[in-house]
């Protein structure tokens, strides 16, 4: 659905989520943060691998996302690591998330954290699980896509 993020303006990347699930649907959602969330982000101070999404009263949630708060952070606000953020998406995706996330063995998971016109954005996808078998393919396909360009690259020195 959406376009990837330029490589210099991504903050976190949930590498876990492609090798875990078959990612079907991808979409793009706002997040709603404090300000020293912000400050941790423009850091690089973000976890996702551990992170999911969660819909609560036709609501989408992440939770599980680790932000490490500054050192310089603000002495009258407690930062909390794990908070629960919130996230900002069309009343229509939202809807069309519920009745997919319903089905059995869907379930969505936040793939990336980037920049986008100075705000943060939440990349995430509507994924199916993976067996431990469709894993091993994966890899085997991946490492057979390897070994076609080492074999081309070599050929054309």
């Amino acid at each position: 659905m959406t376009k990837k993020p330029d490589p210099a303006s991504r903050i976190a990347d949930n590498k876990k989520a492609a090798h875990d699930y078959f990612l079907e649907e991808r979409y793009e959602a706002g997040m709603v943060l404090h300000g020293w969330e912000v400050k941790a982000l423009r850091a690089g101070k973000a976890q996702l691998t551990d992170g999911y999404v969660l819909i609560r009263d036709g609501e989408l949630f992440l939770l599980g996302c680790q932000l490490q708060a500054l050192k310089t952070a603000s002495t009258h606000v407690s930062p909390e690591a794990a908070r629960t953020k919130k996230l900002l998406l069309k009343k229509d995706d939202i809807r069309r998330l519920i009745g997919k996330v319903e089905q059995k063995g869907y379930t969505l998971v936040p793939l990336n954290l980037h920049w986008k016109n100075g705000v943060v954005k939440c990349e995430i996808a509507l994924a199916r699980g993976k067996a431990q078998h469709d894993k091993r393919n994966s890899i085997k396909e991946r490492e057979g896509k390897r070994e076609v360009e080492r074999a081309l690259k070599s050929r054309s020195r």
